[in-house]
């Protein structure tokens, strides 16, 4: 496609339209990183870490395993496992056989992991040793492709001490039995040797990982992602963004070499988690700490705080929940948080409020992006630079990449600035396709001026200054008396009421106007309010067709694994 300059006059400074150089395979990254820093830390783990040799030299040995076992080229090899040091050795040993990796969800019910082992034709399973997930593995693969499972222990990736007081005291998780024939994962890696086979990769055609999208909004869909999908995607990011590493100097793009600890509290099996901390820990030869289960410690979260002060984090790609977790927890002024420089904030819309109130606390900057499982993930991202940011949108397309607002009804027409409507993207960076889902891939897919457009399902607009405003999810739209209710116009003003710790809006039928907003709020600990005094602060700060005509309190909203609310549980509930 032809490079689109984006039309604005506040394009960051230095960063260039386009990038080059990234049609590669994607387990270079990490040949190169320990071809150059072999005795960098990679990953961190419970105060025990693994240098960028030792992950390359597992991951070989993955690769060697497999190959050995008959994987081949284009077969599916499914990974179960949380934020644990093993994940990112599988996962490279997978990619280097010229496989696929099918990351799942490791909350997932035995159903819902044999839907997913089904559909994708899986041949191998990698999980964790673990009472509860392991036992679903079993249960899981009946019926399935799958010949081998692999089980994956953390004891001995912990320090010696505390694996051998854990093992001694029981608290390093394991299941209750292993079933006869399935492997242990330290032996096939001590058995192997480290030499994958030699595979011709063709990054731009070629499928690296099939992530499981659309279960929030019907049947997951296997969104097929190649190599150049995902090295577009954080050659990208690393041209467009930009962090002040020393106080008065000019900002500039990451440091390699070891300069940074990314945190690692997006899960890995999602494609945020991979491509913002994963993927661009490896390319730049970062640290990353790995975070099985961020809500860990009294309260909640208190874990995630104490390893930002441990290990000096400097990079946190999250979900607007955690920076909600971070601002409202109790304990946030007891840790030192200024080692924060970047946080990237993604997966759903980042209350300005909520933004305002972690950089006052921790002196980072958020820069929102945007983007979609499809789309690798990162299509758009607020400039890094304070100056230039504009709170509440979702910035400008990243290098390389083009977006236009086209009609509601053909998807093809594209509208004038200002103007509402689809947001649809081309790039490097946009998906393959659907695993075996011709009818999906006709839904979402429009040919625009001879280029491959990706419809993405979200409503926005292009303001007079060039940035991308997302108004809402198209089927989250609410229609009362023929107005259109945008659920996030409401949220962000509910945002700003101080008691509001979390909140969601849904549309609920209605006889007279067809349909009414209802807003469900979670307060902050130790708040109190009234559904009189929300109703109250809903009629000081918003239109009357926006102001929710039912207020529900909860004790907790529900929010998927990746941390976005769910309303279509909240809409489910209401036609209950």
């Amino acid at each position: 496609m032809n490079t689109k300059v984006w039309k604005t006059p506040f394009w960051p400074e230095g960063v260039a339209n386009d990038v080059s150089d990234y049609h590669f395979p994607l387990f270079k990254f990490l040949d190169d990183s320990a071809r150059d820093y072999p005795k960098n830390v990679f990953t961190i783990f419970s105060g025990a870490s693994k240098t960028f040799a030792q992950v390359k030299d597992t991951a070989d040995r993955i690769a060697n395993f497999l190959a050995g076992k008959g994987i081949k080229k284009g077969d599916r090899v499914a990974i179960l496992l949380p934020n644990i040091p093993q994940l990112p050795e599988i996962f490279f040993g997978i990619i280097k056989t010229g496989a696929v990796c099918v990351n799942c969800n490791p909350v997932y019910t035995a159903t819902e992991l044999n839907y997913q082992l089904n559909d994708s034709e899986a041949k191998m399973l990698f999980c964790m040793d673990h009472p509860v997930l392991y036992d679903n593995v079993v249960k899981a693969v009946e019926d399935t492709d799958v010949e081998d499972v692999i089980i994956c222990n953390i004891k001995s990736y912990l320090p010696k001490f505390k694996g051998f007081i854990g093992g001694l005291l029981g608290k390093i998780p394991k299941a209750k039995s292993h079933v006869k024939g399935h492997y242990m994962f330290d032996d096939i890696v001590a058995a192997a040797a480290p030499s994958p086979p030699v595979v011709e990769i063709d990054p731009d055609n070629d499928t690296a990982a099939m992530l499981y999208t659309g279960g929030t909004t019907g049947v997951p869909k296997g969104a097929e992602l190649t190599h150049t999908n995902f090295t577009y995607n954080v050659k990208a990011l690393e041209e467009y963004g930009r962090l002040v590493h020393e106080p008065g100097q000019r900002d500039e793009k990451l440091r390699h070499g070891g300069y940074h600890t990314y945190l690692g509290v997006l899960p890995w099996y999602h494609v945020f988690g991979i491509t913002v901390a994963m993927l661009s820990a490896v390319q730049s030869a970062s640290r990353i700490v790995c975070i099985p289960d961020p809500r860990a410690g009294i309260p909640p979260f208190t874990e995630v705080l104490k390893a930002v002060q441990k290990y000096k984090a400097t990079i946190m790609p999250a979900v607007p929940t955690i920076f909600v977790a971070f601002t409202n927890h109790s304990l946030i002024d007891q840790y030192d948080l200024t080692s924060l420089m970047g946080c990237f904030s993604g997966g759903a819309p980042l209350p300005p409020e909520v933004c305002r109130q972690f950089e006052e606390k921790t002196g980072a900057v958020i820069f929102e992006g945007y983007g979609l499982t499809e789309t690798t993930p990162v299509v758009c991202s607020n400039p890094t630079d304070k100056k230039k940011r504009k709170i509440g949108s979702i910035g400008f397309p990243i290098p390389g990449t083009d977006v236009k607002i086209v009609d509601l009804d053909t998807g093809t027409e594209e509208l004038p600035m200002g103007e509402d409507g689809e947001i649809a993207v081309c790039g490097p960076q946009v998906m393959k396709g659907y695993w075996k889902r011709p009818d999906a891939n006709d839904e979402v897919f429009r040919q625009i001026n001879g280029n491959r457009y990706f419809l993405t399902g979200d409503i926005g607009h292009i303001d007079e200054d060039g940035y991308i405003i997302i108004t809402d999810r198209k089927k989250d739209m609410i229609l009362v008396s023929g107005f259109n209710v945008y659920p996030r116009d409401v949220e962000d003003i509910l945002y700003t009421n101080p008691k509001v710790e979390l909140t969601a809006v849904v549309g609920v039928p209605d006889e007279k106007s067809g349909e009414r907003v209802k807003a469900f709020i979670k307060l902050k600990a130790n708040e109190t309010a009234t559904i009189e005094e929300m109703q109250e602060f809903c009629r000081e700060n918003m239109a009357g067709y926006k102001r929710p005509k039912f207020i529900e309190f909860r004790d907790e909203i529900p929010v998927s694994n990746v941390g976005k609310v769910l309303r279509r549980v909240l809409r489910d509930e209401e036609k209950k």
